[in-house]
């Protein structure tokens, strides 16, 4: 009886569909279906040499108003935060005490003048003497004398009056440079002293151009370095992720590389017309610098693992091959790809959460 049961079992599974044998076909045809994926084959093509930073924009002059003379203020003649023009009055300090040094100074030269004609006069009188050698050389000798110090005096008075008058010019404060004004750091009625503190005023900050700060690694200034300058071009994102109009250019490079961080500090100069820009504010920058050859492919179709970023190759035994490859900025909706993939190569750029190393796959070009 038991041999009849196994005789039977044996011919069932013989003639199922589903038997032995069909499981030995499927093992020798591969074991499972190969995965439908889409693809694209790369190729070289020129992208731009571009370099991703973090900056922060500063003034392209940022000057500190201060007071010359000591005085009390009397006006503040601006409004704080307001554009103004080189030359445009910003404070007025009491100008009284100046100018009665002035006054002072005008009379002291009139009366070094005064003495200078006298002893000119003098020394002309006495030369004729001299001549006749009616008087001593001796009275000659100190009648010249006497004249070249009184020149001296009234030079001495001259230059009294011109530093009055330049004292007295100091009381009215002017904007040195054209620029955004920053708030009054003294108020009306202070006393100002040239040789403390209270001597600084307020500050006037050039917007336009304005100056953005950032850093670079060593590997991306060496590239930077090997570009030519002329065709190198700073472009600026602003924190809402809008891309700021204007480009700008490099304006200076650090000559020595930060020990703590490996970088070198770069600055690059922008036109800012509209001050859009307002100084210490954060931007993303990107510096680009030419073209070179090199493959992009989709963003989607780059992964990443504990081992860094690769793609999915089709190889040409139809089975999903991992690549590393070292990636460079973006470029649109793609990646640039440095190293890892060559032209020609079939980059499967879809079903990718499906692929194992070894996935058999069968490729559908991707327009």
């Amino acid at each position: 009886m038991r041999l009849f049961v196994a005789a039977t079992a044996f011919l069932l599974a013989a003639c199922s569909p589903g038997g032995a044998q069909d499981k030995k076909g499927a093992d020798a045809k591969g074991g499972q279906p190969p995965l439908t994926v889409g693809a694209v084959d790369v190729a070289l093509k020129a992208v731009p040499v571009s370099f991703e930073a973090v900056g922060r924009t500063e003034g392209s002059r940022d000057v500190q108003v201060r007071a010359r003379v000591a005085g009390i203020i009397e006006q503040q003649l601006y409004r704080e935060g307001d554009a103004v023009k080189a030359g445009a009055p910003l404070f007025r300090i009491e100008r009284a005490p100046f100018e009665i040094e002035l006054a002072q100074a005008r009379a002291a030269l009139a009366q070094e003048t005064a003495r200078q004609e006298l002893a000119q006069n003098e020394l002309a009188r006495l030369k004729a003497l001299t001549d006749r050698r009616a008087i001593s050389q001796k009275e000659a000798d100190q009648a010249a004398s006497s004249a070249l110090q009184s020149a001296a005096g009234a030079q001495m008075a001259q230059a009294r009056v011109r530093q009055a008058e330049l004292n007295l010019s100091y009381t009215t404060v002017n904007a040195p440079i054209g620029g955004i004004t920053g708030r009054a750091l003294q108020s009306v009625g202070t006393l100002v002293q040239p040789s403390n503190e209270s001597a600084l005023l307020t500050t006037i900050t050039r917007g336009d151009p304005i100056w953005v700060r950032f850093a670079l690694s060593e590997a991306e200034y060496s590239r930077l370095r090997s570009a030519e300058q002329k065709k190198v071009e700073v472009k600026v994102e602003l924190s809402d992720g809008s891309a700021y109009g204007p480009s700008g250019k490099l304006n200076f490079s650090g000559s020595t590389v930060d020990a703590a961080t490996g970088t070198v500090q770069m600055r690059a100069e922008l036109p800012n017309p509209k001050q859009l820009l307002l100084p210490g504010q954060y931007v993303r920058v990107r510096v680009v610098a030419g073209t070179q050859q090199a493959v992009v492919v989709p963003q989607a179709a780059v992964l990443q693992n504990e081992s860094g970023r690769f793609v999915y190759v089709a190889g040409a035994d139809g089975k999903a091959v991992p690549r590393p490859i070292r990636a460079g900025s973006w470029l649109g909706d793609g990646w640039v790809v440095l190293e890892g993939l060559k032209p020609g190569d079939t980059v499967i750029v879809d079903n990718l959460v499906r692929l194992r190393p070894g996935t058999p796959v069968q490729v559908k070009k991707a327009g």
